[in-house]
Formats: C-alpha cells, sequence, structure tokens
C-alpha cells in the first residue's frame, strides 16, 4: 500500500458539484473543486468524506479521524477557515487550503491559524503528490517541536516541584538537601510512583496543614 493511499482525507466543500448554470462564479468553484478531487484520485489518494464547513464540523472529524484536512475554499474563505480550525483546535491535523483567492494578503493570517500549506488555483494534479507531501512534512516538524517543547515545559515544571518538595522536608525535618531528595526518592520507589508526583502531594499536604 502507497503512503498515498494510506492517508485518510477529509474535503472541506460544498457537497453539491452541479451548480446553477447560469451562476457563472459557482460553475467555475465547482470546476475546479472537481478537478482537485480527481487530481486526488489519480494521485491515489483516499477520499474518506467531503463536508460542509458548518457547526457539525468538530463532531463528523472527530468520528472520521482523517489524516489530514484539504479545504476547498472559494474566495471568501475565512468563515470556511475559522470552522476548520475551530474543528481542529484541540486534535491537531495538517490542513491543506486550496482557493481561488489570488490576493495573498492573508496567507500569514491562515498559517497562523493552524493552516500547513496555502495553495491558489491553478494547480495541476501532477504537482498535488509533492504539495501534500511536504504538508504532511512540515506539520510531523512542527508536531515534534511542540511535543519537545511540551517535554521541556514540563521538565521545567516537574524540577520546580522536586526543589519545593525538598525545601519543605528541609525545613520541616532539620535535614541536608540530599537527605530530603533521598527520602523523595524511597517514597517513589517504594509507591510506584513519579519523583514529581510525589513532590506535589507534600506540597498539598504542606498547604493542608498551613
Amino acid at each position: 500500500m502507497s503512503a498515498a493511499s494510506s492517508l485518510r482525507i477529509v474535503i472541506i466543500a460544498p457537497e453539491s458539484l452541479s451548480p446553477d448554470p447560469a451562476d457563472v462564479t459557482a460553475w467555475w468553484e465547482a470546476e475546479r473543486s472537481r478537478s482537485l478531487r480527481i487530481g486526488l484520485l489519480e494521485n491515489g489518494y483516499n477520499i474518506v468524506a467531503v463536508l460542509p464547513a458548518d457547526v457539525f464540523l468538530p463532531d463528523r472529524l472527530a468520528q472520521i479521524q482523517p489524516d489530514m484536512i484539504i479545504v476547498d475554499a472559494e474566495s471568501q474563505a475565512r468563515d470556511t477557515l475559522e470552522h476548520v480550525v475551530m474543528a481542529t483546535r484541540d486534535a491537531r491535523r495538517p490542513v491543506v487550503l486550496f482557493t481561488d483567492d489570488e490576493d495573498t494578503s492573508h496567507v500569514g493570517a491562515a498559517i497562523a491559524a493552524g493552516v500547513t500549506a496555502y495553495v491558489v488555483a491553478g494547480l495541476g494534479a501532477e504537482r498535488i503528490k509533492p504539495v501534500l507531501d511536504v504538508a504532511m512534512a512540515r506539520f510531523q516538524h512542527e508536531e515534534a517541536m511542540r511535543r519537545e517543547l511540551a517535554d521541556a515545559r514540563l521538565q521545567l515544571n516537574e524540577r520546580k516541584l522536586i526543589e519545593r518538595a525538598k525545601g519543605l522536608l528541609m525545613q520541616r525535618h532539620g535535614i541536608a538537601e540530599a537527605e530530603a531528595y533521598a527520602r523523595l526518592r524511597k517514597t517513589a520507589m517504594d509507591k510506584g510512583l513519579k519523583l514529581a508526583d510525589v513532590a506535589q502531594r507534600i506540597i498539598d499536604v504542606a498547604h493542608l496543614l498551613s
């Protein structure tokens, strides 16, 4: 199975590809949307759903659990993008925005809001896979950096808890820092807890007794 075929994609777009023929703008948008979907299928991608950008989008995405979201947006893409950003706030996924809007003044805002790749209309089928590959690689890199930052913050907070708990033990029992740390570590090992969890319990008890 190729990487493309294993990728479960949800497209956010109007579901109908048959607008009123008299509406020229809607007709061109439908043609672009049709071309995008054909290009995805020709490149072997698995389109699992086409969803409208509405208030039910978060629940639908939570049920489907796609690997990537493609926003096939009309020129007025801001409302659509807001729905998608809200829907992926708690469960981040790569978001690729295809739009007809050649005004790139709000690209920065879109990227800051969580869009991984911003593509203006005119993308040929042969370029879809490279764009999505880069979008996925960028997303994975950013997520790795987020995890590293979160881990660093967690470690810093844990160190602060341990230092505070050591200080409480030293003050209460009149012992040296090394002895306070040894007691913390022994308690953690005896109870099968993390050192930071033991430290937090000591701090909580100190608050209750103060």
